[in-house]
């Protein structure tokens, strides 16, 4: 994925504002990334991947923490991820806000 697409597609949060919120909040558990505007908090499809951006964050050490860009360890297209999110609603797995 790139840091343009969307991560959370309840909340319409991009991994670029999700990288941006742990380079400059720096939270201390992934659970605090509800803080960037909800992710995580509607059906809860993105939460696996905001605890890995949470998890590679935090191998970086604070001095590299500007350099932070989050890789993606599985290679994803945007398409691939919203089609995979789409059955996952369809399965009953997570139910998005209204």
């Amino acid at each position: 994925m790139k840091l343009d697409d969307k991560v959370c597609y309840c909340f319409h949060i991009s991994k670029r504002k999700i990288v941006n919120h742990l380079r400059i909040h720096r939270p201390r558990r992934a659970s605090q990334l509800s803080e960037c505007g909800g992710a995580g908090t509607g059906c809860g499809w993105c939460v696996p991947y905001l605890k890995r951006y949470f998890s590679e964050f935090e191998k970086t050490n604070a001095q590299n923490a500007s350099e932070f860009t989050a890789t993606d360890d599985e290679v994803i297209t945007a398409e691939e991820y919203a089609q995979q999110r789409d059955k996952y609603i369809q399965d009953g797995k997570g139910i998005p806000p209204a």
